[in-house]
């Protein structure tokens, strides 16, 4: 469930200041049974950065979950990703996922695990510096209150522990300021680059409708190499750090 932060086999390396933005999340889905503890869900979603001011990413998806026992409940599905990376440049990707999970009941309260494992698919520049088949296991912990008529308030912490990150080695000069003997040792750098938690409340309007509003607070570390497109010189190395803050609404339909 938990890995080391990359342990990298450099001298050097920067850990940039830490860059903090505000945004929101405004989502629909739909909920469709289709036997006994068989659903088929589809959702859509637009996310806000830079303080509401640009769209930086949608999404749609398409999955399953089934129930086993009053326990366990397991599912699947794809998901369509449109993201916005730094140069304003849309980027498409393409995501698959299977989930694992298990909720425990203690009279009013539910406390839930999941496991996400999912392999995001992307078309990269430079193979050296980004994984075009990133995998990925998110896990989630989180407990809600059933304790009112159609209210349900609850929180979540969830990690994403990356599993196959590009690594390498190289030397790092004091004198130059510059990286020599540099080597593409492939992608099998581990680590917890995502901390994520959530505050919410799911308003069951009856039946059919329901709707979600939660705050997210979201801490991301990233590994970012930078080489020339050889992949035979590594120009630098840096740890990104963010905290975004998201507010969040959504909306859903079951039948």
């Amino acid at each position: 469930m938990l890995a080391l932060l990359p342990l990298a086999a450099f001298a050097q390396g920067t850990v940039n200041d830490l860059e903090t933005d505000m945004g929101a999340r405004m989502s629909v889905s739909v909920n469709k049974k289709i036997t006994k503890g068989f659903h088929v869900v589809a959702e859509g979603e637009v996310r806000l950065l830079d303080n509401f001011s640009t769209v930086g990413r949608y999404h749609a998806d398409l999955g399953v979950t089934y129930k086993i026992g009053p326990i366990f409940k397991v599912g699947g599905g794809y998901q369509f990703i449109e993201k916005r990376n730094s140069s304003s440049e849309w980027q498409p990707r393409h995501r698959f996922y299977v989930d694992a999970g298990a909720t425990l009941a203690a009279g009013d309260w539910r406390f839930s695990l999941r496991e996400r494992l999912q392999l995001t698919h992307r078309e990269v520049n430079n193979a050296y510096q980004d994984t075009p088949n990133a995998l990925a296991l998110k896990s989630r912990l989180k407990v809600a209150y059933k304790g009112f008529f159609n209210i349900t308030p609850y929180g979540y912490v969830e990690l994403r522990n990356v599993f196959n990150d590009p690594s390498c080695s190289a030397k790092w000069d004091e004198t130059s300021q510059s990286y020599s003997d540099y080597s593409f040792n492939g992608y099998k750098d581990i680590y917890v680059n995502r901390v994520r938690g959530s505050l919410g409340l799911e308003w069951k309007l009856n039946k059919q409708h329901a709707l979600d509003f939660y705050v997210l607070g979201d801490y991301c570390y990233d590994k970012n190499i930078d080489t020339n497109s050889k992949g035979t010189t590594l120009k630098s190395l840096t740890y990104d750090q963010s905290f975004n803050m998201a507010f969040c609404v959504g909306y859903q339909f079951s039948f």
